[in-house]
């Protein structure tokens, strides 16, 4: 599309639309001559210019807001919207531990398919992880409280391929490879777990805050002897999605970033690159939304 038609798209000025084209906030502009040619599918990007006046935290509360007062999607219209998000989710946070599927691998197996040379356990993963994902948005429906016994029924989907670990508590003590915090010990996990949930549900913050903390402090208990990342990040897209949230994708290339913001709080107390990360992708999703509902 051309410059006019993302300002009449986007409801912003054709100038601004240039801009942020020769920015390079437009992911896949072209410039031909003096104009520009436009993905048709790009999203309007987020406005840096008011950072300064409204915080991020301040625009997800509104945008929220704005999302809340708009007529509600129908059930055909949002299952759609999760089977989209479903395969690129179940690829990326996949692909964050390892799984060699591509994205268009991850779409082929969830419909069915094999993929030749690729291994079983990368199947087993994919399909896991959408059976997980489906759990989780039955247990948003029915506003299920977050409990011990559902984390270790999500876990028990997510790990497809090891049955004998499926939702039991690891039983050896473990290191991750480069981080700068050492796991709970065995003995230790339950009542970390037990706390960890207590502490969850006690707290005032704000629902970004309160979900980075929680997931850094789950992976740092680190309760299974593996799926614990694929496990954490479908709880906190359980707990947004009940809380009137899109869920968000945590993609492979933001991996880098990611692990760092584990080590930002072990090392130095610090949650803010957690949150950041965060807020980023809940205001990307509640934007996407919201130009959904708007066209």
């Amino acid at each position: 599309m051309t410059t006019k038609e993302a300002s009449e798209r986007w409801g912003i000025s054709e100038r601004r639309v240039r801009v942020l084209c020769s920015e390079g906030k437009i992911a896949g502009a072209v410039q031909e001559g003096r104009g520009w040619k436009i993905p048709i599918d790009s999203q309007k990007p987020s406005d840096g210019r008011f950072k300064s006046r409204e915080s991020i935290f301040e625009q997800i509360d509104r945008k929220k807001a704005e999302l809340d007062g708009k007529r509600p999607l129908t059930e055909g219209e949002l299952e759609r919207l999760r089977e989209e998000f479903a395969v690129e989710y179940t690829y990326n946070s996949n692909a964050i531990e390892g799984n060699t599927l591509t994205l268009r691998e991850t779409d082929m197996v969830l419909r069915g398919l094999t993929v030749d040379q690729k291994p079983l356990k990368d199947h087993l993963e994919a399909v896991g992880h959408k059976e997980a994902f489906d759990f989780v948005c039955e247990l948003v429906k029915r506003n299920e409280p977050l409990t011990e016994w559902i984390i270790r029924q999500i876990h028990y989907l997510v790990l497809a391929d090891k049955k004998d670990d499926r939702g039991v508590y690891r039983r050896v003590p473990v290191r991750i490879m480069g981080a700068a915090h050492e796991p709970a010990q065995p003995y230790l996990i339950a009542p970390k777990m037990e706390q960890l949930l207590i502490s969850y549900a006690e707290s005032n913050e704000h629902i970004i805050t309160k979900l980075a903390r929680f997931h850094i402090e789950f992976e740092g208990i680190h309760p299974f002897i593996d799926g614990n990342g694929r496990t954490g990040r479908l709880l906190v897209n359980m707990e947004l999605m009940k809380a009137g949230y899109p869920p968000i994708d945590i993609k492979f290339t933001d991996r880098v970033a990611y692990y760092d913001a584990f080590d930002e709080y072990h090392v130095k107390h610090n949650l803010s690159a957690m949150e950041k990360l965060f807020a980023k992708y809940i205001n990307e999703r509640l934007d996407s939304y919201l130009r959904i509902l708007d066209e």
